[in-house]
């Protein structure tokens, strides 16, 4: 998303009565172009240097040149709610102006799950916008979730939504906005076997709860009838850290086994009962990989970088099915109704015979009334810039895009946002 017009066009000049009654040189614009997203079309407003009457917005007798839109104003009318979107675009459009792009450090810490795909976005973001840097340090969810409490960092990441105890005890108003959906697979490392192993959730609480200790047990050797076993114990392998991958994983254990859930429970650390310690998706991994005889759980795209062997589990409707962007995708998008009343929900053992049961949806905290006016605003329009381009990358990293009616969720959101505190 580029601040300039496109190679050899002046910006338009939209006709009306100034910014807010200010002259270009009043507000310290320069040339720029901002690039809102509505319902998923991109509207391209030019600024500076021409005087741009916010009270015009969206209605017909503002008509710029068309070559500077890709999408006229009173052809989006019809898609909007107009009377309630009107005053939010605008606000926006006049916040956005009266902070000309500077250049920005954000700040960011927390989950490994989404950090393929989060180390994607920022270099490409920084790219297409070199003055803003985001550096983002990939410590596990309850590590974010801390340092975002402190203050240290400008937003946290975790795949564990606060529970409603640890939204009320942040030191500022914070909203969670969902960035993608992605998938957990049960990585093993079982000399002689291949990828296909197939497991249930009973067989998998079973394993790590310590009551299913040999790959070659009957509950293992009924799923995978022509697979040969080997009669060796099994290692589990579990995350060492606060983690919202564990949050996912036990989340899942408590729905498909009630000893599980009454013994273990759910959360980002819990008590195993057994089993080593890694740090991080990419520990876990690294462990499985290293070490015959072990199961853990990772992120779908971490399986793959590491060339992990994984199989098919089974779901609710008794089909297994392997892990996927479609069968994530199922399983997100049967969170939608649910999420319009809060957002924060789980989507393990999902629904559907296609639904992938390993689920989970991954948020960013971001306080809704933040210190930095400049560097908050900086920090929205990635978030924007994360709803439209970025989802679009999701795929190639293996992890599922949001719904769009999530993304919609995200954009009235995002509107919430103060700029110095205020």
């Amino acid at each position: 998303m580029s601040g300039r017009g496109r190679e050899g066009e002046a910006p338009a000049e939209p006709r009306g009565n100034g910014l807010a009654g200010a002259s270009p040189s009043q507000s310290g614009l320069t040339n720029c172009e901002l690039l809102l997203w509505i319902k998923g079309r991109d509207l391209r407003v030019s600024i500076g240097n021409c005087q741009t009457s916010l009270t015009e917005l969206g209605r017909p007798s503002w008509n710029p040149r068309p070559r500077t839109h890709r999408r006229r104003l009173p052809d989006l009318a019809s898609e909007l709610n107009y009377m309630n979107s009107r005053m939010t675009i605008c606000a926006t459009i006049m916040v956005l102006a009266a902070f000309p792009v500077a250049a920005q450090t954000i700040n960011g810490a927390g989950a490994t799950f989404p950090y393929p795909i989060y180390s994607k976005w920022f270099y490409e973001y920084h790219k297409s916008n070199p003055g803003v840097t985001i550096n983002y340090q990939s410590v596990g969810s309850g590590a974010g979730i801390a340092q975002y409490k402190a203050g240290t960092v400008d937003f946290g990441a975790t795949d564990a939504p606060l529970s409603d105890s640890e939204q009320a005890s942040m030191p500022q108003p914070t909203l969670h906005i969902p960035t993608v959906a992605g998938a957990e697979i049960m990585a093993y490392n079982v000399p002689g076997v291949g990828r296909g192993l197939k497991l249930s959730g009973d067989v998998i609480a079973g394993i790590y709860l310590g009551r299913i200790t040999n790959w070659s047990d009957p509950r293992i050797v009924k799923q995978n009838p022509g697979v040969r076993l080997p009669a060796s114990n099994i290692t589990v392998v579990h995350r060492s850290d606060g983690s919202g991958t564990s949050y996912i994983y036990t989340n899942y254990l408590a729905a498909v086994s009630p000893e599980w859930r009454d013994k273990v429970g759910i959360g980002k650390t819990v008590n195993w009962p057994i089993g080593i310690g890694g740090k991080g998706n990419e520990g876990v991994a690294g462990l499985v990989k290293n070490s015959p005889g072990t199961i853990g759980y990772v992120e779908l795209a971490y399986a793959v970088q590491n060339k992990l062997h994984y199989g098919p589990i089974r779901n609710r409707s008794g089909n297994y099915v392997e892990a996927s962007i479609a069968s994530t995708t199922e399983a997100a998008n049967a969170a939608g109704p649910r999420m319009q009343k809060d957002i924060r929900v789980s989507i393990v053992d999902g629904p559907g015979k296609n639904t992938y049961p390993i689920a989970g949806f991954t948020y960013l905290l971001v306080s809704k009334t933040p210190r930095n006016a400049a560097k908050s605003m900086a920090l929205v329009k990635f978030l924007h810039w994360a709803m439209g381009p970025g989802q679009q990358m999701a795929e190639g990293l293996l992890y599922a895009p949001l719904p769009r009616s999530v993304v919609s969720l995200n954009e009235k959101a995002l509107a919430q946002v103060k700029l110095g505190g205020k």
